[in-house]
């Protein structure tokens, strides 16, 4: 199984980011462009794990406890690695301090089942496209730069999914399998 923890946002958000792909997308045609509806903001990429490792990984995550809700502004174009190598187009996060602290919290907590921890600063973001070349990215990554402030929407999220990300060829399907209540109390 190849697992993944992530938090969800609002559809008010997802439609002004589908929105912004429909303008963008011709710009780079060759591009993987993600469906809007498995967009999510990843908290913690697992890997494969065997299907027996899935349960103690379940249990780990339910013992995660914050006293506040994550807030989430989703503003902003990107690209991994830079903007002279673009591989990934990205719409930007910024979360209140609770985001990294959650995203710390679930390392912390897979930790002690052999889960490898992340060797890079946790950088919250939505996946747009994957490109398969930069060729032609130069215009994306010009219109880009008037996307920089551009205001796709908020969220304020008390809950975590572990999802299920299943390869094919049409491309990664994602099945929820477990919604996780961060902050005790909070509906």
């Amino acid at each position: 199984m190849r697992l993944f923890v992530a938090l969800d946002f609002p559809e008010d958000v997802r439609r002004k980011v589908r929105d912004l792909i429909d303008q963008v997308k011709s710009q780079l045609p060759g591009a993987g462009w993600v469906r809007t509806e498995g967009m999510h903001v990843t908290l913690k990429f697992i890997g494969y794990v065997e299907e027996k490792k899935a349960e103690p990984i379940a249990a780990a995550l339910k013992e995660i406890n914050l006293p506040k809700p994550v807030e989430m502004t989703f503003r902003g174009v990107g690209f991994f690695p830079n903007e002279r190598r673009p591989r990934v187009v990205w719409c930007g996060v910024e979360g209140s301090p609770k985001l990294a602290e959650l995203a710390s919290e679930i390392e912390h907590a897979l930790k002690p089942l052999g889960v490898e921890s992340e060797s890079r600063p946790y950088v919250p973001h939505l996946t747009l496209a994957r490109l398969k070349s930069p060729e032609g990215a130069g215009k994306l990554v010009r219109a880009a730069s008037e996307l920089k402030l551009q205001d796709f929407g908020t969220s304020r999220e008390s809950e975590f999914h572990l999802f299920e990300s299943i390869l094919k060829p049409s491309g990664a399907e994602y099945k929820r399998l477990q919604t996780y209540s961060f902050v005790k109390g909070v509906a």
